[in-house]
């Protein structure tokens, strides 16, 4: 069953959210949005601490002398995405919008921290961890680099994303790889610039940019066994200003998603040899910058077992998804639970939901009482008295 305190905050936890949706910001600029989650921790009598990973911010809520310890995470960071909503509660920033839910998931472990410190019902520590910059500028590593484990340390460590397509009321918690490692690259290929007549008297970056393109589609196809895993995918190509005029370089970039960070590191070394010899052949030349955002997620089995067991205790275990395989999205709690065993459950945003970073999704409320509830039992089953 879920908690009834909670369920009675549904309308306050609603106008949270709108309000945090109404007002988002980009990563490394939550400031607006750390000043309302630390004035709501403060109201519940849970001690925070500002600046931890630049905007991100630690609530700690202690009982007893016992050591134990829980890290409970949530994400705070928008989108640079123009929202195209017209509800009332729309982005008033133009070109920022909470299209990946994070505004849900900020208030889901306010629920929690209040219900909590109202309650006292566990024995230990728990680290309410607000992460900034989550989508792709390393909140988490910022915030880890600020010595967030050193100085909240945490038994075991959880967090949730809501699931568009899966029902509210559900949840998934599998163990294992569950996100892919995931990466942006550019090549910068440097030729030779120019009259667009005379082409014999310059080194074309454009036609050596299309073979590089075409090698490139081998890097999955040809070079990585079928019994794994990656996505391999060119997003932009930028050349040339005037008709009239051959380029003196080109650049094409993408992304690469991968569930090892050992076939992580066997695609960037193939793109660097593909990228350098073709170029060469053709008198040009090329630097790669290859740059790894984030790491697989690892729901560890322990944790994963438990938090499938809450969920259970919640919403009965047929509704609970303990199996599947791992998604080709990417999430930076990887580089947490590298460092403490840890569970990421998915909750349910509805069968109708629009997709994660589409300008026309919407946090679903309803599932705000359930991602609260579950982080208030995960507290009081894993810190429970005696």
């Amino acid at each position: 069953m879920l908690v009834a305190d909670i369920e009675a905050m549904q309308d306050e936890l609603k106008a949270w959210r709108r309000d945090i949706h109404a007002h988002p910001e980009l990563g490394f600029e939550e400031n607006r949005t750390a000043d309302f989650v630390a004035q709501k921790l403060e109201e519940f009598g849970v001690q925070v601490h500002r600046g931890v990973g630049k905007t991100g911010l630690v609530g700690v809520l202690r009982e007893g002398n016992e050591t134990r310890s829980i890290g409970l995470r949530a994400d705070m960071d928008a989108l640079p995405i123009l929202e195209q909503n017209n509800f009332a509660h729309c982005s008033t920033h133009a070109g920022t919008m909470h299209a990946c839910g994070h505004d849900g998931h900020t208030v889901m472990l306010l629920a929690a921290a209040k219900y909590l410190a109202a309650s006292r019902d566990f024995r230990g520590q728990v680290n309410f961890i607000f992460q900034p910059a989550e989508e792709g500028l390393g909140g988490a590593l910022a915030m880890i680099a600020d010595g967030l484990f050193e100085r909240f340390p945490c038994d075991r460590i959880y967090a949730m994303h809501n699931g568009p397509g899966l029902p509210v009321g559900k949840f998934a918690a599998v163990p294992g790889v569950r996100t892919a490692a995931g990466a942006f690259f550019d090549v910068d290929i440097q030729g030779k610039g120019g009259h667009g007549a005379y082409p014999h008297l310059a080194i074309d970056p454009i036609p050596i940019t299309a073979t590089l393109v075409s090698a490139l589609q081998t890097v999955v196809s040809r070079m990585i066994s079928p019994n794994d895993s990656a996505v391999f995918s060119i997003t932009k190509v930028h050349a040339g200003d005037a008709y009239n005029v051959i380029p003196d370089s080109a650049r094409l970039s993408g992304t690469v998603r991968t569930f090892s960070m050992e076939l992580m590191e066997k695609i960037e070394a193939r793109v660097n040899a593909l990228a350098t010899s073709i170029c060469e052949a053709n008198g040009a030349s090329a630097e790669l910058s290859f740059r790894v955002l984030f790491h697989p997620v690892m729901n560890e089995a322990g944790a994963t077992t438990f938090a499938g067991d809450v969920c259970s205790g919640l919403v009965g275990d047929a509704n609970v998804v303990r199996r599947g395989a791992p998604g080709t999205g990417s999430e930076d709690f990887s580089f947490m639970t590298e460092k403490v065993p840890g569970c990421y459950v998915i909750i349910g945003n509805g069968e109708t939901s629009s997709s994660l970073h589409n300008p026309n999704y919407d946090f679903n409320d309803d599932a705000l009482v359930y991602g609260g509830s579950f982080f208030a039992r995960v507290v009081e089953q894993e810190l429970a008295a005696g």
